[in-house]
């Protein structure tokens, strides 16, 4: 069988984080054109799974009654693993033979030396392998089934996030999306097949596509600090307990901003899509001093200051506590000074552009 490759691109959050991970609750999403490529061919006896962010040494794997055997001490792929096992899994009840084959990753997704831009690799990677491996083995790789497949490996690695990423990397463009009852859908893989969770309709799962106003420019501002999502999650879900009704008054007012955003889109409305984006970093900011969490770090407090300034609606990106942030503008704007001035901050410009895919 010849090569086959499938690549997913990089997501940033434009609005309605952390109270995402609550199903029901919507967030706004974007594809960048930055991508997680990931090949797959043919091999007889042993497979071999390689990616340079890693390792220079690829890792060797074999089967044992049809399953993927690595020894543990030597497996830093544990999202890509998952991956592999969830859609081989699904392969296997659509009637399909497995086989050997050498898995090689390609990431644009982090900087030159390593560090992360926040652009969520983890989802990048899980898509990218489960589409590969749909492709190497013949089968349809509808979006809904990807998306799917790449949430279940995500929950059998005990991911917190709410898999808007995911979405993102599966779905690409600009989207509104709400997470599903990840309660129901673990309860579901005690008693179902793969093949019939994945047909199954998700309660409280949204995905919309949303198209921009054509004025709307986004730009993308990296503090040069990386920031762990799954802690900062872990950190905001242990402090709430004590304050559970100000978290619910938080759930309540992102789920109204957010929904008044997805609105404006609609709409075609960038003014009010940027009254939206000011509301959502005031309710984070409540959240954030209610929980203790800190979100909005200095850098990126006043990499939000700086795009005010300049008369567009800015706020962090995803889990803050570093990473990037986002500012939305008139495209008749004229930004050079704001980048400069960002410059000065030690913020960085990153040249992304939304990825939709045709």
């Amino acid at each position: 069988m010849n090569q086959v490759e499938a690549s997913a691109p990089g997501k940033l959050y434009i609005a309605g984080e952390y109270a995402v991970v609550e199903p029901g609750h919507p967030a706004i999403l974007v594809a960048v054109d930055q991508f997680l490529t990931v090949k797959v061919s043919q091999s007889e006896t042993v497979g071999t799974i390689h990616s340079s962010h890693y390792s220079s040494i690829p890792l060797q794997w074999t089967r044992e009654n049809g399953k993927l055997m690595i020894d543990e001490r030597e497996n830093p792929f544990h999202y890509l693993l998952a991956a592999i096992d969830y859609t081989e899994r699904y392969v296997k009840e659509c009637g399909q033979e497995l086989s050997i084959f050498h898995l090689v990753v390609d990431s644009e997704l982090d900087s030159a030396n390593g560090l992360k831009y926040g652009l969520g690799s983890s989802a990048a990677v899980t898509v990218a392998t489960v589409r590969a491996l749909l492709k190497y083995y013949g089968l349809t790789e509808t979006d809904e089934l990807v998306f799917k497949l790449s949430v279940l490996a995500h929950l059998s690695v005990k991911s917190n996030g709410s898999f808007g990423d995911i979405a993102a990397a599966t779905y690409t463009g600009w989207l509104a999306y709400s997470s599903f009852d990840r309660k129901w859908v673990k309860d579901r893989l005690n008693t179902h097949s793969i093949k019939s969770i994945v047909e199954l309709d998700w309660p409280a799962f949204m995905v919309e596509k949303l198209t921009p106003p054509s004025e709307l420019k986004l730009l993308i501002g990296w503090t040069g600090s990386p920031a762990s999502t799954t802690d900062l999650v872990d950190q905001v879900k242990e402090n709430r307990e004590a304050k559970e009704q100000n978290y619910q008054d938080f759930l309540n007012r992102s789920k109204a901003c957010v929904e008044n955003m997805i609105q404006a889109f609609r709409k075609g409305s960038l003014a009010d899509i940027q009254t939206e984006i000011r509301k959502n970093r005031l309710i984070l900011k409540e959240m954030s001093e209610n929980t203790g969490v800190s979100i909005e770090t200095e850098t990126l407090e006043q990499l939000c200051e700086d795009a005010e300034a300049f008369h567009g609606a800015a706020k962090t990106s995803g889990a803050g506590g570093g990473d990037c942030g986002i500012a939305l503008f008139d495209r008749s704007s004229s930004l050079n000074d704001l980048v400069s001035r960002w410059q000065t901050h030690d913020i960085t410009l990153l040249p992304l552009k939304v990825y939709a895919r045709s």
